[in-house]
């Protein structure tokens, strides 16, 4: 696993051993920023200064590669201490600017500033995407008009939420869905 592209493209990941994370595959995520660069609703001056917030962040991939394409500022959030601790030592190996929150999506604390590109990659099958998509935005870490950048599995049902649903695209296992706040 490795940063695809940006200040650190090449920079490589590491991801603990097991089943406890599952990091977004490096195709997935070249798919996600394709889109997010290119897309109608993004483009490249949406991710420049970006306020980043990776949830359930297991490795960081996501907000790392966030940062190394132009965005200004990254917030970590996860809970599993296997999982701090490559996230902690990929942040080091690219020697990023991010804060690491070592604790549970769905029951944040408050941010210090809201974010404007939210990632959220939580377990496949386990039902926490909607519980953390309520539980973020009613703690504040949603900006208005921010887009949220959701990784679900195939067969996962689409939460209910008050965002409006952008784009919904398939890569292997993963399901993209982008919302906006």
């Amino acid at each position: 696993m490795r940063i695809i592209a940006g200040l650190w493209k090449g920079k490589r990941l590491i991801a603990p051993e097991g089943e406890t994370v599952r990091p977004t595959s490096d195709r997935a995520r070249q798919a996600l920023f394709d889109m997010l660069w290119h897309a109608p609703w993004a483009g490249r001056e949406m991710l420049d200064g970006a306020i980043v917030l990776d949830a359930f962040a297991g490795t960081g991939a996501l907000g790392l590669e966030a940062l190394s394409r132009g965005g200004a500022r990254a917030t970590f959030i996860e809970k599993d201490r296997t999982a701090l601790a490559a996230l902690r030592a990929n942040i080091a190996n690219c020697k990023a600017e991010g804060q690491v929150i070592a604790g549970d999506a769905t029951k944040p604390p408050r941010p210090i500033q809201p974010a404007t590109l939210v990632f959220l990659d939580p377990p496949y099958g386990a039902g926490l995407l909607a519980p953390a998509l309520a539980a973020l935005d009613a703690a504040g870490w949603i900006a208005p008009g921010a887009l949220l950048c959701t990784e679900l599995a195939q067969r996962d049902p689409l939460p209910e939420t008050r965002f409006t649903p952008l784009d919904d695209r398939s890569h292997g296992k993963a399901r993209l869905l982008i919302l906006q706040g």
